[in-house]
């Protein structure tokens, strides 16, 4: 939006203040209608061993791997504060202690902040975007552009790193019914960060679209704020979620409805009410099952895309793979993709949960410092065995069936790939 006559602002990690003036804007934003300086200066430049773009639970622990390898680190995230997800997650790890059993995700975020921001072989750029990749063939590093913002304006800096590890993420998947657009229906990740991060009710009477992890989570945490959860619409035939966080809300008295979903939203300038419709076997609404249901909120779980927008302006090969969450990037057992020198971990190599996110860090951090040579090769790849063995442990269980599909087509393509 615009934002003090400054276009193209991301209002979703803007931070809000006094006498803020914030507009519309059309598709392609025009000139500042003000002058502002706009003069060309020589931007700010550095050099780093490895560049880890997100500081999500997969980036922290891939930058404290690969400064514990000798490695000169530049951990750049855009937002305000570093963790990712894990600073909203406030229920309690799954798996063994190993995998932070028991221990909540904004708890594992801010111990992971502490350690790297105690380090001193990494360097922080919070507020601060990586908007492109440009190739230098006068130099053996990978050069990037990263947008550093003060307050709604920013500057550039030149980043040339000799390996990257992208560990940006994922962005909320949204559903096509009238009515999307009004105030009142959020993706599940924006309310979680309403509630959990600054305290804000979202809403009072809330419809829940999807009952995978993150939908019975929410749902939950949306009742421990005493909003009220009317239902869980689910499409498919059977709860996606962990069966713990199912039984939970049914303790409530919140139902969940599998086979339905939703069909319109009625309102005329925010969410007044919604219609769920019941599907059939082949996913289709079935005629006169309309219910309407009053609501002031819809909160839409319907799954995560792979954010892969830079792996592929650096020409990283990619298949879309439905178990991975979609288009993602193909890439080796210590995670390095088809462009040597570029690793992924987390969400934006394929969906799954935190704690592998955090174990693909770790992997990716050793296996970057490595390709520096700042590190003992044979100390290093000890590390990268047992790191590959608590992840297929991680994955061993019924519920780590999808990913582990998942990673299998990933190195098949790899392997054809080579």
């Amino acid at each position: 939006m615009r934002v003090n006559n400054i276009p193209n602002v991301r209002t979703c990690i803007a931070p809000l203040t006094e006498d803020v003036t914030v507009e519309t804007q059309d598709t392609f934003a025009s000139w500042p209608k003000e002058t502002h300086n706009t003069s060309a200066t020589k931007a700010d430049a550095c050099t780093v061993d490895v560049l880890i773009v997100g500081g999500g639970p997969a980036g922290l622990e891939a930058a404290v791997q690969a400064a514990k390898q000798n490695a000169k680190v530049l951990l750049v995230d855009e937002n305000q504060q570093l963790g990712g997800q894990l600073i909203k997650q406030t229920h309690k790890f799954f798996g063994s202690k190993q995998e932070n059993a028991g221990t909540r995700g904004v708890t594992i975020a801010k111990e992971l902040e502490e350690t790297v921001q105690d380090h001193t072989g990494i360097e922080l750029l919070l507020e601060s975007t990586v908007i492109g990749f440009y190739e230098d063939t006068s130099s053996d590093y990978f050069t990037f552009a990263v947008s550093k913002r003060k307050g709604y304006e920013s500057s550039i800096v030149k980043v040339q790193a000799k390996t990257v590890i992208f560990a940006v993420g994922a962005m909320e998947n949204m559903l096509l019914f009238p009515g999307n657009d009004l105030p009142g229906v959020y993706g599940a990740g924006a309310v979680q960060t309403l509630m959990n991060v600054y305290g804000v009710k979202p809403g009072n009477h809330v419809l829940m679209v999807g009952a995978g992890n993150v939908g019975l989570i929410v749902s939950y945490q949306l009742l421990q704020a005493g909003i009220l959860v009317d239902r869980v619409v689910e499409a498919a035939p059977i709860i996606g979620g962990y069966h713990v966080h199912a039984a939970k809300l049914r303790r409530c008295g919140v139902p969940i409805y599998t086979r339905h979903s939703i069909k319109e939203i009625i309102g005329s300038d925010h969410v007044e009410a919604a219609v769920v419709v019941r599907l059939d076997e082949n996913w289709q609404e079935i005629p006169g099952s309309e219910k309407t249901i009053e609501c002031d909120t819809v909160c839409l779980a319907v799954g995560l895309t792979p954010s892969t927008r830079l792996l592929s302006q650096m020409g990283v090969k990619m298949y879309t793979i439905a178990e991975a969450g979609g288009f993602v990037a193909i890439h080796d057992d210590y995670m390095q993709t088809s462009v040597p020198g570029v690793f992924v971990a987390g969400d934006n190599s394929g969906i799954e949960e935190a704690s592998t996110a955090m174990i693909e860090g770790k992997i990716a951090g050793v296996a970057a410092a490595i390709q520096t040579g700042k590190t003992s090769t044979k100390q290093a790849k000890e590390l990268l065995d047992i790191f590959a063995s608590e992840l297929a442990s991680l994955r061993a269980g019924p519920f780590g069936e999808k990913p582990r599909i998942a990673k299998q087509k990933i190195q098949t393509f790899w392997r054809k790939n080579q």
